[in-house]
């Protein structure tokens, strides 16, 4: 939704977001992958731990971080119990398709995670014992015929590293470029996109404007897109902008409008670790629901100013500092999970959720969002959070302060 203050927020009648239709099938071009295919399964440590070290990345070699670190750090909610549906889980990597490296960091390169991610299926990675992270040099593209599932498991000691300049992944069915797959590439249930067991560090989408911006570090629109047991650290996009956002994840679109299930993951974390965008410091969609199970957003931050539309005189932005919404119907479910410490020097220093037609809905189940600043506006009984939508957002067995 578009608009310029608290009073014209609460006003209805305002356009909604639109975006771009799809073009009739066009095959995808051959891809000749140099990442071996059916390797030998690879032990990955714990499900859904992540690099650690000051910096938040970990590993010699390949890594780009100061010092090797000599342990992992579990992601996510460890006290959250909301329970996960079989379909919102960790995707089975036991038999790889195809696995990233040959055993030491130096074999994990960002050319063989681009061609990896490219040529789909269940990817895993062999790098050695210790954690690494891989700098990445591109943007790994998913390739919409090399599907149905793309899995890209980390074992809990991968970090993927945008090094402050790219965007680290990108699929978009409706982006020619990467192929078109269907004559309705806005909603069709292909190709299905699971992260799990990674850490995603520095992206950065900062003057990328292809469908609209944002996604520091992945973009998704079509298809099914999930996130299991993963850390984002210090993403960024574009500070400034009415609608762009989710320094971390941008979803448009969903096949059907099943939602996004983010489990078990962190966005932040500590002080200095928060994504920064001009809205939704950590997620960001338009007319897609999501779930989020067992998971923690903190030290995220909104920083645009103006809104949206932007009053005048303003570049727009400042709203969800954890998480920005907007669009039609659709639905948030946030259940087992703590949002605190995140801020939006406009709307929603938690949440911003705007349901154009006033369709949506928002639970709020066993959860804790608490400390999170709303510089200009939020909904009377729900620190934290702007909402419009069907009724009030349902909260049972949580603290909002």
């Amino acid at each position: 939704m578009r608009m310029t203050s608290l009073a014209a927020l609460l006003a209805l009648g305002v356009a909604t977001a639109t975006l771009p239709a799809c073009a009739s099938n066009d095959p995808a071009p051959a891809f000749q992958p140099g990442v071996s295919a059916a390797p030998k399964p690879l032990p990955t440590g714990n499900q859904g731990e992540a690099p650690t070290g000051r910096d938040g990345l970990g590993g010699p070699g390949a890594s780009a971080s100061p010092k090797p670190a000599d342990k992992v750090l579990a992601a996510g909610n460890p006290n959250g119990k909301a329970a996960v549906p079989a379909e919102a889980r960790a995707v089975d990597t036991s038999k790889p398709t195809r696995t990233i490296g040959t055993g030491t960091p130096a074999s994990c390169t960002s050319a063989a995670v681009v061609q990896a991610v490219a040529a789909g299926g269940v990817i895993t990675f062999n790098c050695g014992p210790a954690p690494v992270a891989i700098k990445m040099t591109a943007t790994a593209k998913v390739r919409n015929a090399n599907g149905p599932k793309v899995v890209l498991d980390g074992g809990g000691k991968v970090t993927l590293s945008g090094q402050g300049k790219r965007r680290i992944l990108y699929m978009n069915t409706c982006d020619e470029a990467q192929g078109w797959t269907t004559s309705h590439c806005q909603n069709q249930d292909h190709p299905q996109l699971t992260v799990q067991n990674l850490t995603f560090a520095d992206g950065n989408s900062t003057g990328d404007e292809a469908e609209g911006g944002g996604g520091g570090a992945i973009f998704v629109r079509g298809g099914r897109f999930k996130v299991v047991n993963s850390r984002f650290v210090r993403n960024r996009c574009d500070r400034t902008g009415p609608d762009l956002g989710g320094a971390a994840i941008r979803v448009l679109s969903q096949h059907d409008n099943k939602p996004v299930y983010v489990v078990s993951s962190t966005f932040g974390g500590a002080s200095g670790q928060g994504g920064s965008c001009s809205n939704g410091g950590a997620l960001s969609s338009i007319g897609v629901s999501w779930v989020v199970l067992n998971s923690v957003l903190s030290h995220n931050e909104a920083i645009g100013n103006g809104a949206n539309p932007a009053k005048s005189g303003t570049p727009g932005g400042g709203s969800g500092g954890a998480i920005y919404c907007d669009g039609n119907e659709f639905t948030v479910r946030i259940a087992g999970t703590i949002i605190e410490n995140n801020k939006a020097n406009e709307g929603g220093g938690a949440v911003f959720f705007v349901s154009n037609n006033r369709t949506g809905t928002m639970k709020i189940e066993n959860s804790t969002l608490r400390r999170n600043p709303s510089g200009k506006f939020e909904t009377s009984g729900f620190p934290g959070i702007f909402f419009l939508g069907a009724r009030n957002p349902t909260v049972t067995n949580s603290k909002l302060s």
